[in-house]
């Protein structure tokens, strides 16, 4: 690699490093809340859940809308059904971190009377 090809990888690297953390900045300077809500439907061709949220105080009443998620991974892992939470930021529709929320356990002992 001559120096001219070495010029142009080392700037090509500095700039997407500055555009990646330009993008977590933004992010980084919007208020967060926290989201919960239920799993009414997953579709991985659109990598989006739709999802009957719970009202998020000072940002959203409770409703059922689609959202887009930071990691597609977690699109294999969920069903219709499950209770989830996530992390939001104010006036981005994307769900972050998203997590399933285990069901409560029951009593077995009080079932059995």
């Amino acid at each position: 690699m001559n120096r001219t090809q070495q010029f142009r990888f080392v700037t090509l690297a500095v700039m997407l490093g500055l555009l990646i953390s330009l993008a977590y900045a933004q992010q980084g300077g919007k208020k967060q809340y926290v989201f919960r809500g239920t799993v009414e439907a997953v579709n991985a061709s659109t990598k989006s859940l739709s999802v009957k949220n719970e009202k998020i105080e000072g940002w959203m009443d409770a409703m059922t809308m689609g959202y887009k998620v930071d990691n597609e991974e977690v699109l294999k892992q969920l069903k219709v059904g499950d209770q989830i939470t996530a992390t939001v930021y104010d006036g981005d529709y994307t769900l972050h971190a998203v997590k399933v929320v285990p069901p409560p356990k029951s009593d077995k002992s009080s079932s059995k009377k």
